[in-house]
């Protein structure tokens, strides 16, 4: 069997197809939008329609019924949910958010938009979510929330984290943007926080093309998080109450009436989709669990996982090739796996301490007596070993079949077979 990197035959000679999960209920939805003429129904005032039209509505109470959680806010993307809870903290200027960088680079803008700094934790080495023991050692008086992410749809150490928060009088905002509809013992993902956010963006579980939705128990909170939604300060001019006006400066972050309709579907096709993807792994670890030195995702006990993304691990002890030139083997075959994972902490904002104007803000903000934040790698040994022995793949997901999971089983046969030429 040679490698098609060796110029060899690849396995598969025809791109993965688009992963589609809107159907004939959704262009109903989408046309009941269409025939009412009303697109979007939001006014920035202090009157009947601060809160958005009927399907906004509707599909927040559905949401908040669904994942048991008091309110849904929905917003027109996770980014944007992540940027009104931090805010509807009350979190500014000299403040520091502990998160982790395994993670996409909104879970991080979101805090520095709200001026604040953040401060990365390392992060469990089987699961690549915060890790309780670091997340510990990064607080200071200067820490007034912290942000798990629940990567690639496995839920961070809840309980833990929510022991920390505790300890120090801390806010915890859950980005659950891979993690919809996954458990965490017995109650989802989103709602285990002070708020959660999930994605609805087309490549996520289930999605609006664009959108987002944020949960909380707290009244406050939700209050605020509407607020800020719609542009807050034009909102309190009108005559609406608020305890503070800490960020109220108000944003436009409203989902419109057509998303909210295809969100309303979606969400009642949620178990479906997760059932789907389950199977596809279940047959897939199945057949991979024969290749020594390839450690397959876990699930941690009382856990559950969305798949978001099937991620794989070398052992260095085992597999001496690197993993980017066994990702390059695979994807030779007509694979479509990626690399490690791109880091916050090695971003140009970070590395050269640059956001808001030419002066550092918010990481050399007058404000921050923080000194200058350490974004380097020495506090952060399980992100730098993932970063070098772990890859993944989102082809663990309809339309692909039984028959596409033995292609990628015969792909990893192929180059497990010739380890020794790569």
């Amino acid at each position: 069997m040679t490698l098609a990197l060796l110029g060899g035959t690849p396995v598969r000679a025809k791109p993965y197809p688009p992963h589609i999960t809107i159907g004939a209920a959704e262009k109903r939805a989408v046309n009941r939008v269409l025939d009412s003429g009303i697109l979007s129904d939001y006014e920035g005032s202090n009157n009947r329609w601060f809160m958005g039209g009927p399907e906004v509505r509707a599909f927040e109470e559905e949401w908040a019924a669904y994942f048991d959680c008091k309110h849904a806010v929905a917003v027109n993307s996770a980014t944007s949910g992540l940027m009104a809870a931090v805010g509807a903290a009350g979190i500014g200027p000299g403040d520091e958010v502990i998160t982790t960088p395994w993670t996409m680079s909104a879970t991080a803008t979101a805090i520095v938009v709200n001026n604040a700094v953040p401060i990365f934790c390392d992060i469990d080495p089987e699961t690549f979510c915060m890790s309780p023991q670091a997340l510990e050692r990064k607080i200071t008086p200067r820490t007034k929330a912290i942000m798990p992410i629940h990567i690639f749809g496995h839920p961070a150490a809840m309980d833990e984290i929510m022991a920390i928060a505790r300890k120090h009088s801390l806010v915890v905002i859950e980005d659950a943007a891979q993690s919809v509809g996954i458990a965490y013992k017995g109650r989802m993902t989103g709602c285990l926080g002070h708020m959660g956010v999930h994605s609805l963006n087309n490549h996520k579980i289930i999605q609006t093309g664009e959108g987002g939705v944020i949960m909380t128990d707290d009244d406050d909170f939700a209050q605020r998080l509407r607020m800020i939604r719609n542009h807050a300060e034009a909102v309190v001019a009108t005559g609406m109450p608020v305890k503070s006006l800490v960020n109220m400066v108000g944003w436009n972050y409203r989902l419109n009436e057509i998303e909210a309709a295809i969100g309303r579907e979606q969400l009642k096709k949620l178990r479906s989709f997760l059932n789907a993807r389950y199977e596809l792994v279940a047959h897939l670890s199945q057949k991979l669990g024969r290749y020594d030195g390839l450690i397959l995702p876990v699930t941690r006990p009382g856990c559950g996982h969305s798949y978001y993304r099937f991620h794989l691990r070398l052992d260095p002890a085992r597999i001496k090739v690197p993993m980017a030139r066994i990702v390059d083997a695979l994807n030779a075959e007509g694979m479509d796996f990626y690399p490690g994972y791109v880091v916050i902490n090695g971003y140009p904002m970070f590395q050269n301490l640059i956001a808001f104007g030419d002066k550092g803000c918010p990481f050399r903000c007058p404000h921050y007596q923080g000194g200058t934040p350490d974004y380097g790698m020495d506090t952060l040994p399980n992100v730098a070993h993932a970063m070098e022995w772990s890859f993944s793949c989102e082809i663990i997901r309809p339309p692909q079949t039984f028959a596409d999971m033995n292609e990628i089983d015969r792909a990893f046969d192929k180059v497990w077979s010739n380890l020794d030429r790569l």
